[in-house]
């Protein structure tokens, strides 16, 4: 068993930035320091978004595995996030809007606060704001308000598109004081209702991109305190994930959804009937156990620590994330390069027969998960 969940010094690589410090760049990475030479001394934000795609392709040269190209993507949107964040602050200052008037953090959501990114993310963000007084709400509010919509039209220039589903600080749910983000949280956790269920799993793997940490902990504390008494909003979420299904049916054969936006006869969405099944089963799974981290790798070797999963198991669940991962970005990286946006689906008749039917046994893998999390989840609530 070698579970993987260690630092790297890859983790470090836009700490400072959304730019490589070129000085601190080994020699051994030539590929890399080339292409952060091409990038120039001063990019937009546009390019430094466009810039992704050759990022992505040098670390593929280098042969990182998909898993770790996925978390430097998402590091990198983060690097752009907060670019987009002080652009907006200093703008606002200069019109007089003067600095923030109480602490606030902004925090990503999904797939981004797991940093789990691939080629095509909208943008899900959300907004804390320290508590204030109701008489001051017009005036705080309208800061952060503001801020949220140019931030996030900044963003969205720069080609990371705003979230169709409206799942972003610019609009009132998703932008709250710390006290109305707890209470909002009790409110849906403590029914059995489908959207709130929905709404609240967006909102739960978050993770503060900019502003006042303390702000992120105090949510995260909250949260680990109302869910293991929300049995009922836990047994919604355990029927969610049956009705979400891996695409394997019994006997281990891989179903294609019939679905009228697939792009040809073959194609499977791998993000919905692969990745997320996933991701929500060792979500729920860690949610259930008091496992707080959100990386759905790092949540598989502390679901080991606690006596959930063998860790053979868990080992084989990285490896099978780690490939869907792989096919994915691939298929993301080839829509690019033919002129397309780059997509969730996966062309079965293109795969060879050794990633086929290595598809399938992952597959099988995520479903059996997805049984035993529903499971687990329904047991532990009674």
């Amino acid at each position: 068993m070698r579970l993987l969940h260690r630092a790297s010094p890859w983790r470090t690589l836009f700490a400072d930035g959304a730019v490589p410090d070129r000085e601190r760049l080994s020699t051994l990475l030539a590929p890399l320091c080339e292409a952060v030479d091409r990038l120039g001394q001063s990019p937009s934000l546009a390019e430094l978004h466009a810039w992704q795609r050759e990022l992505v392709a040098v670390l593929a040269r280098l042969e990182l595995p998909a898993w770790r190209i996925s978390q430097l993507i998402s590091d990198h949107n983060d690097a752009l996030y907060r670019r987009a964040i002080e652009a907006s602050l200093a703008e606002m200052l200069g019109q007089g809007w003067g600095e923030p008037p109480v602490a606030f953090c902004v925090l990503t959501l999904g797939s981004a606060a797991r940093h789990e990114s691939l080629l095509a993310p909208d943008q899900d963000n959300a907004m804390i704001i320290a508590n204030y007084t109701d008489a001051r709400h017009g005036e705080i509010d309208g800061f952060f308000q503001a801020l949220g919509e140019r931030f996030t039209e900044r963003l969205d220039a720069a080609g990371i598109p705003l979230c169709r589903g409206h799942v972003m600080a610019r609009w009132p749910m998703w932008r709250k004081r710390i006290g109305e983000w707890q209470r909002q949280l009790e409110i849906w956790t403590a029914e059995r209702r489908v959207k709130r269920a929905q709404q609240a799993s967006i909102l739960l793997d978050f993770a503060p991109v900019y502003g006042s940490v303390d702000l992120a902990e105090a949510l995260r504390a909250h949260v680990s305190a109302l869910l293991p008494r929300a049995g009922l909003f836990v047994d919604e979420l355990a029927a969610l994930l049956e009705e979400t299904p891996a695409a394997a049916e019994r006997f281990g054969r891989l179903v294609v959804a019939r679905r009228d936006d697939r792009p040809h006869r073959r194609a499977l969405n791998l993000k919905h009937q692969g990745l997320l099944p996933l991701v929500n089963a060792v979500r729920l799974l860690a949610w259930c156990h008091g496992v707080q981290s959100v990386e759905t790798r790092t949540r598989l070797v502390e679901l080991v620590a606690s006596g959930v999963l063998d860790g053979d198991r868990a080992e084989a669940l990285q490896r099978a994330h780690g490939r869907m991962q792989a096919l994915l970005l691939d298929a993301q990286r080839a829509d690019l390069e033919a002129g397309k946006a780059a997509g969730d689906w996966v062309d079965l008749a293109a795969l060879d027969e050794p990633a086929y039917w290595l598809l399938r046994h992952d597959m099988r893998l995520v479903r059996r998960l997805s049984d035993f999390a529903a499971s687990a989840a329904r047991q532990g609530r009674h």
